[in-house]
């Protein structure tokens, strides 16, 4: 009789930007966009990988002057940010090598798979839907009155949605907002190196696994 070997974890939740899309491009000439049209100043891509991670308000909060935070001319700057961003999202938006294959021989290994991003969630389904089109059946965003990562509140909302249990699920990101969230969780955690971070920032949070390639997380999840 053929013996199918169990995954380690029966469910994975991945973070969006940095982990399964390299969107960073796409999200920094948007603010950047934004930025040169107020006489600003723009920012490197470099800078643009601690910008993200919190969500579009936060991300434009870290992107214009300090002068202009939190007045009616930030607020109109999150507005442009979002209209010119949703007209140029795929421009330069594509998925990280090798990870639409994983997450297809996950699926097919009987892994449970889902996403939870800070993006707004009438955008979180698109965009993935876009790049990995009849993948992911629970794709969660930033959602009204629920706190976005690294609170718990938003991985608890999913694992009900998924009918997992904590001890059997790894959360997979490339940041420290990742990590944080999954122990605020009590999840498994793993912070993957092709993102926007860096391996030591990922250790110092206390991430469980750390994979360099989608083959490493490919042998962390399926234990094999």
């Amino acid at each position: 009789m053929l013996t199918i070997d169990k995954p380690r974890f029966s469910n994975v939740i991945f973070d969006l930007d940095g982990t399964l899309l390299d969107t960073l491009a796409d999200l920094a000439d948007s603010c950047n966009h934004v930025c040169a049209g107020h006489g600003w100043p723009t920012h490197d891509y470099s800078a643009y990988c601690y910008f993200i991670g919190n969500g579009a308000a936060k991300l434009v909060e870290r992107a214009i002057p300090e002068s202009v935070r939190g007045t009616d001319l930030g607020r109109q700057a999150l507005e442009e940010f979002i209209a010119y961003y949703e007209q140029h999202k795929a421009d330069k938006t594509c998925p990280y090598a090798g990870m639409p294959e994983l997450v297809d021989e996950l699926k097919a290994a009987g892994v449970k798979i889902a996403v939870l991003t800070n993006k707004p969630d009438a955008a979180a389904g698109p965009v993935m839907e876009q790049y990995y089109p009849g993948v992911f059946g629970l794709v969660q965003g930033g959602l009204p009155g629920v706190p976005l990562k690294p609170d718990p509140a938003p991985v608890h909302k999913l694992l009900e949605r998924m009918g997992a249990h904590k001890e059997h699920t790894l959360f997979v990101g490339d940041s420290n907002v990742d990590i944080q969230t999954a122990k605020n969780s009590s999840l498994a955690s793993c912070g993957v190196l092709w993102g926007f971070r860096s391996r030591p920032e990922l250790e110092g949070e206390g991430a469980d696994y750390i994979a360099a390639t989608p083959q490493d997380l490919r042998s962390i999840i399926l234990g094999k």
